[in-house]
């Protein structure tokens, strides 16, 4: 599941980068979203994979911190991000006409920035909260499964939900993989 959710979205990465119909505002936005899956599932899913293969558990105190910071960092991200993709769509049905103007690359540079910046302020307040809650009053499994879909499902199917149904996407894809056929 790791390699699929890696793979998928540094496909729809090196698309947006190779096609230049795709540096549009929505693919600029998908750009990062897919970075931003990459980053997320890549804080913790090698460590869980090592501590897998190996039977440990063990991690040290630094390593938790980092891990915990990046993790959150990447997961806050990605939840602001769909609501700028959210908006950037809403401006594209309900203002066609002046789309172009709305979204401006100067615009989608300050809605990437303050993307930035809200997680990294988020990420404080959020980071309280866990830790000031009491770790007994969780259902171990339930808090498993539900770790699982949010760090490993959500981040795979991002590539399937977001670009691989689009028609421009895929274009990109085949144009990608056929020049990558005729360079080997």
């Amino acid at each position: 599941m790791y390699l699929v959710t890696f793979i998928g979205n540094l496909l729809i990465i090196l698309a947006i980068i190779t096609d230049s119909h795709l540096h549009t505002p929505m693919y600029f936005f998908l750009f990062n979203l897919s970075f931003s899956d990459i980053c997320f599932t890549s804080t913790t899913i090698p460590k869980m994979l090592w501590n897998m293969q190996t039977q440990s558990q063990v991690i040290t105190y630094e390593g938790c911190i980092v891990q915990m910071y990046f993790f959150m960092l990447f997961g806050i991200l990605d939840n602001i991000l769909l609501t700028v993709m959210a908006y950037d769509q809403f401006v594209a049905i309900c203002h066609p006409l002046q789309y172009l103007i709305i979204m401006n690359p100067k615009f989608c540079d300050l809605l990437l920035l303050t993307s930035w910046l809200s997680t990294v302020s988020l990420f404080y307040g959020i980071s309280l909260g866990v830790y000031l809650s009491s770790a007994n009053t969780q259902n171990s499994r339930a808090t498993a499964v539900a770790s699982v879909m949010y760090t490993v499902v959500t981040p795979m199917l991002n590539p399937f939900i977001y670009s691989l149904k689009n028609k421009d996407i895929k274009q990109a894809l085949k144009t990608l993989f056929s020049r990558e056929t005729f360079l080997v």
